[in-house]
């Protein structure tokens, strides 16, 4: 019996020039890849209200709306908020590129176009965008209240039980959007000396505290995490600090170990590397009084059921 084809990727290509869009789209095809052809800023827009691609190609020098203006536009929408934009360009000035990845693009090429180099590039990005939202969904299926925002403290995704904490704390649809203010402000303040960066702040409603957050490291280029807790209702990490006078990281580890995640997978989801989980674990046997994870998930399990 044959094993079922693979859904092709699709690659969405935004150029004005007829005969780049020719030319890569039958290098394209040839690889394997659909593709959708816009021939306008605009175009591109109206397609990704219909359809989302798995990786756009975009010329930065168009008329009207040029490249960068398209891609911040692009990445304005939910649908294709994480699709990788590999920018094409015969512009190679070190502000150009900057410019290009300051908009939302992840890579450029330049022209001419290297069709090798441009499928190698094209399976990266594919691979790190599959990897990437790999991992919002474990985190969405533990049942995380976490957040990513971006360096300007413009929200870049958030779990789902993050979403309607919020909007039930601000009473509105939109919450994302007035708690991002108050992140944006943190984070504008986060390289100040002296300024606290693993503590957590209070997001105020109506003039009362209604949410926690704490900052929880960044986990990718761009992109820092925040966990959300509402006022009132204390974090199963926070529980394990008080129960077993920990720092708020080590608390963060334990309660991983407690679900039964490797250090492998706690320093995806934390943003740590291995050494860094393995001296934060030294730390908690020490404080716990045991000699390895087994015992320590077990003192952890039973300090949260006793809340």
């Amino acid at each position: 019996m044959a094993e079922p084809l693979r859904p092709r990727d699709i690659v969405l290509l935004v150029d004005d020039s007829p005969e780049a869009l020719g030319f890569l789209t039958d290098a394209l095809e040839q690889s394997g890849f659909s593709v959708l052809i816009a021939t306008s800023g605009q175009a591109a827009l109206a397609i990704v209200e219909r359809i989302s691609p798995d990786l756009i190609l975009l010329d930065a020098v168009m008329p009207g709306m040029d490249g960068f203006e398209t891609c911040m536009k692009l990445k304005a929408s939910p649908s294709v908020a994480q699709v990788p934009v590999i920018f094409m360009t015969g512009l190679t000035e070190t502000e150009h590129v900057v410019h290009a990845l300051d908009s939302g693009g992840v890579d450029y090429l330049t022209k001419p176009i290297n069709i090798d180099e441009l499928r190698a590039r094209i399976r990266v990005h594919l691979s790190n965008a599959r990897s990437a939202q790999s991992a919002r969904v474990a985190l969405d299926a533990a049942g995380r209240h976490l957040l990513a925002v971006k360096g300007s403290g413009a929200v870049h995704w958030s779990t789902p039980q993050a979403t309607r904490l919020v909007n039930a704390a601000t009473g509105r649809d939109d919450g994302l959007d007035i708690v991002a203010a108050s992140i944006a402000e943190w984070m504008a303040n986060r390289d100040k000396p002296g300024f606290a960066r693993d503590t957590s702040f209070s997001f105020a409603h109506d003039g009362e505290a209604a949410l926690h957050l704490a900052f929880l490291g960044a986990i990718g280029a761009d992109e820092y995490l925040f966990r959300l807790t509402a006022v009132g209702h204390k974090a199963d990490d926070e529980t394990l600090r008080q129960a077993f006078g920990l720092t708020t990281r080590e608390s963060e580890v334990l309660l991983w170990i407690a679900k039964g995640k490797s250090n492998r997978d706690i320093g995806d989801i934390l943003g740590l590397s291995a050494r860094t989980v393995n001296k934060h674990l030294e730390q908690i046997y020490v404080k716990l009084g045991v000699e390895n994870r087994a015992s320590a998930a077990v003192m952890a399990a039973n300090a949260l059921r006793e809340t």
